[in-house]
C-alpha cells in the first residue's frame, strides 16, 4: 500500500507523473535550460508523443497506483510548449489515462503553458474536462518579459497579456503563475505586476545553476546573497501585503518552519513523487537534472520494458529520496537542513567527481531567506503567545 515499509526502507510511490507531450517549443526565451542547455536528447526524440506511446503509460500509471493503492494521481502534460498539439490530443491523452486507472483512484490533470497559443475556446474546452493551466511568465509588463522571445526575437507578452487575462476571468481554471527570478529585475515591480494579474498562485524559481555553471550573480563570496535579498523583499511585500495570491516557497518554508513535511523539491527533505515520461517513452528524472550535464535526468528505462516500480529503485531517483542521508557532510549538519533540505537537487551539482553531494550554489541565499522568514515569524507569533495556566 502506498507508504508501505518493506523491511527497513518505507515505499513512496510516485503520486505525481509529467508526461511530455511535445518535445519542442515555440518560445526561445534566453534563460531555457532544455533548449540552450547541455542536455540535447530534445533533439532525438519525436515532436509530439504517439497515441500508443500514451496508452503505454497509462497503463504503468494504472499498475503502480494498483501496487500502491493509491487514490489519486497528479498528470502534468508538458512539453516544450504542450498547446502546440492543439486542445484535442491533450483531450485523448488525460482519456487513455483515466480509462486505464483501477477504480477508486482519481486524476488531476494540469498543463504547464507559455501562454502563446491559449484562447478562450482553448480554456473552455479543456476546463470543461477538469485540466486546470498553469502560466510561465517573468513579470506583469512587456520589460519584464524581455528574455520570452520567439525564434525570431519577437516579444511574446502581447500574447500572453491576453492569455492571462482569460485566465483571470476563468478562475476556476487558472493553476498559477511560475516566474523563475531575473536578479537584474526590481522584486517590487515583479512581485507588484504579478500580484496585478492575481494568480490564485504564484512560485519564484530560482535560475537552475550549480558549481561548475554558477548563476548569473555569484553568491555566497563576502557573504553575498542577492537571490536571498531579492526573495526577502518579495516575501516582506507578500507578508504585509494582505490578502493576495499563496506564493508556493513562502508557505513551503513557513510550513517546514512548523514542521509540516514538505511537497517540493526546492526545500524540505520529503522524498520525490514525481517522475517524467519522454515522447519516446523513456521514463527520466526531473527536468531541471538536464542544466547540470547531458544525460543527467536519464535513466535507461522507458514505459515499453520497465515499470514505475523499477525506477522507484534507480539509484538516481533513490539518491533523491534518503532525506538527510542522502546530502553532503556540510548539510547534513546543517542547523536549517530539516527546512532547506539541501535546497533543489540540481543546484548541488559540482564537476569535480562530488557529483550532487555538495550544498546548493544558492546555500548562503537559501540561509538569507529562511533565517529571515523565521525572523518574521516569531515576531508575528511571539507577541501573542499565551502559555496555558497549569493547576
Amino acid at each position: 500500500m502506498a507508504g508501505e515499509t518493506t523491511g527497513r526502507t518505507a515505499v513512496v510511490p510516485f503520486r505525481q507523473f509529467v508526461l511530455k507531450v511535445h518535445s519542442r517549443c515555440n518560445l526561445a526565451c534566453t534563460y531555457c535550460y532544455i533548449y540552450a542547455g547541455p542536455d540535447r536528447s530534445w533533439r532525438t526524440r519525436p515532436p509530439t508523443v504517439p497515441a500508443a506511446t500514451v496508452r503505454q503509460t497509462a497503463r504503468r500509471i494504472a499498475e503502480h497506483a494498483r501496487t500502491h493503492r493509491l487514490r489519486a494521481v497528479r498528470i502534468d502534460l508538458h512539453g516544450g510548449e504542450p498547446l502546440l498539439t492543439g486542445p484535442d490530443p491533450l483531450l485523448d491523452q488525460a482519456a487513455a489515462v483515466r480509462a486505464a486507472l483501477p477504480a477508486g483512484c482519481t486524476a488531476d490533470f494540469g498543463v504547464q503553458t507559455n501562454g502563446t497559443l491559449l484562447t478562450a475556446d482553448i480554456i473552455d474546452t479543456l476546463g470543461a474536462t477538469g485540466f486546470r493551466l498553469g502560466l510561465s511568465v517573468d513579470g506583469g509588463t512587456p520589460g519584464l518579459n524581455r528574455r520570452r522571445v520567439d525564434h525570431a526575437g519577437r516579444p511574446s507578452w502581447p500574447a500572453v497579456s491576453r492569455a492571462a487575462g482569460l485566465l483571470h476571468d476563468r478562475p476556476g481554471v487558472f493553476a498559477g503563475i511560475l516566474c523563475t527570478i531575473d536578479i537584474t529585475a526590481d522584486p517590487a515591480e515583479v512581485y507588484g505586476s504579478l500580484r496585478a494579474l492575481d494568480p490564485p498562485m504564484l512560485d519564484f524559481l530560482l535560475p537552475h545553476a550549480n558549481w561548475s555553471s554558477p548563476p548569473p550573480v555569484t553568491t555566497g563570496k563576502g557573504g553575498r546573497t542577492p537571490y536571498g535579498d531579492w526573495l526577502c523583499t518579495v516575501f516582506d511585500l507578500w507578508w504585509d501585503g494582505g490578502p493576495g495570491p499563496r506564493v508556493r516557497v513562502f508557505t513551503e518554508i513557513l510550513g517546514l518552519l512548523l514542521g509540516r513535511p514538505s511537497s517540493s523539491e526546492a526545500v524540505g527533505l520529503s522524498p520525490v513523487v514525481a517522475v517524467i515520461v519522454d515522447t519516446d517513452g523513456a521514463i527520466e528524472q526531473v527536468d531541471s537534472l538536464k542544466s547540470a550535464y547531458e544525460g543527467a535526468a536519464a535513466t535507461g528505462l522507458d514505459v515499453f520494458h520497465h515499470t514505475f516500480d523499477q525506477a522507484l529503485a534507480h539509484p538516481g531517483m533513490a539518491a533523491r529520496r534518503t532525506g538527510r542521508d542522502g546530502l553532503g557532510d556540510r548539510c547534513r549538519g546543517c542547523a536549517l537542513v530539516e527546512v532547506c533540505g539541501g535546497g533543489n537537487y540540481a543546484h548541488r551539482y559540482r564537476a569535480d567527481g562530488t557529483g550532487f553531494r555538495n550544498p546548493s550554489v544558492y546555500c548562503a541565499d537559501l540561509e538569507r531567506l529562511i533565517r529571515h522568514i523565521a525572523a518574521r515569524l516569531k515576531a508575528e507569533v511571539t507577541p501573542n503567545w499565551r502559555y496555558p495556566h497549569t493547576t
